[in-house]
């Protein structure tokens, strides 16, 4: 059954489920404003006062903020819903081991979360015309702060990058960069990872395990992906990069609030300078037939929802475009 009035507990127990700020946290900072990488930007739930009988309305509070918490995270809880009567012993080890089950959860990003959804495009950047070289693009996220940065983040929010063709004139070079398009997939940022969702070609830089957290001011590669065959093997690829304006560091607030995410689509042939066929070609040839694009790269958000039971903190993310620019050759 669930806590009723009467139970017996310390009240600087029950205020170190609720408050505690070291590890292992107490709620408030699992899931409300938080510290480093935990905290979910939640309201918080009050402690009480020395010497103060605990009642039901606080105990349910605490289940119920942390119901909501594992709904979100997928975990399965016990010490919320039922107790052992007359074992508060008991209880309390239940307690402290679901709040650390929720917190490590959180640490890891709601991995498990399903409460996520891709939001509507953001920022597209397409290219101003063919290139011959590249077709490199920034664009920054900017949240309202270094805590909104994280909270996002811990939630199981992530950056997306979505990367078409939008050719008309289509070549040989259109075809090799397609199939890296289709290899790369979409592209997400999380908390402490990196991923794709395609699969195939060369994965010459392996960025995976670089996510949010393990951000600098100064770029890092999260991907590089590189064509493995055909004419343009080893030359033509799509690298991701990412920054932030101010690297992570323990503690509220002190983290970055600006992520920068740089796409280059780029060929490290040389000699490959665009020679436009004229009117008089009588061979067919694509007037383009040395160029490829134009691409465009979209930029979007993967946003924590309230589908289980939290509140959503994360709307107010600016996406901007920082360059966008073609590199010929000729």
């Amino acid at each position: 059954m669930a806590y009723t009035a009467g139970d017996t507990i310390l009240d600087d127990e029950y205020n170190n489920f609720v408050n505690a700020s070291s590890s292992p946290y107490g709620i408030n900072y699992i899931a409300g404003v938080g510290t480093g990488n935990v905290g979910l930007g939640q309201t918080e739930i009050a402690t009480t006062s020395a010497g103060t009988t605990i009642t039901a309305a606080q105990w349910n509070s605490l289940f119920t903020l942390m119901n909501n918490l594992a709904n979100h995270t997928n975990d399965t809880i016990t010490s919320a819903s039922a107790r052992t009567a007359g074992d508060p012993v008991a209880a309390i080890a239940a307690l402290a081991n679901d709040l650390n089950t929720l917190q490590t959860s959180v640490q890891g990003a709601c991995a498990n979360a399903t409460a996520v959804a891709e939001g509507s495009e953001d920022l597209s950047l397409v290219a101003s015309a063919v290139f011959d070289t590249s077709h490199i693009v920034e664009a920054s996220f900017t949240f309202d702060g270094g805590d909104e940065a994280r909270w996002f983040f811990n939630a199981g929010g992530k950056l997306r990058v979505k990367i078409t063709n939008v050719a008309t004139n289509s070549t040989a070079i259109d075809t090799s960069y397609g199939q890296l398009i289709t290899a790369l997939g979409d592209f997400d940022m999380g908390a402490t990872t990196s991923a794709r969702s395609g699969t195939g070609e060369t994965l010459t830089t392996d960025g995976s395990a670089l996510g949010y957290y393990d951000l600098t001011t100064s770029y890092q590669t999260l991907i590089k992906l590189t064509q493995d065959d055909g004419t343009y093997s080893g030359s033509h690829s799509i690298t991701v990069e990412a920054k932030t304006s101010a690297a992570h560091a323990d503690g509220r607030g002190n983290n970055g609030e600006v992520v920068t995410l740089k796409v280059s689509i780029a060929t490290t042939e040389t000699g490959a300078a665009r020679d436009d066929y004229t009117a008089g070609n009588t061979s067919s040839i694509n007037v383009e037939e040395n160029a490829g694009g134009p691409t465009d790269v979209a930029f979007h958000t993967v946003d924590p929802t309230t589908g289980e039971g939290l509140a959503t903190v994360y709307t107010n993310i600016v996406v901007a475009s920082v360059s966008n620019n073609i590199v010929n050759a000729d």
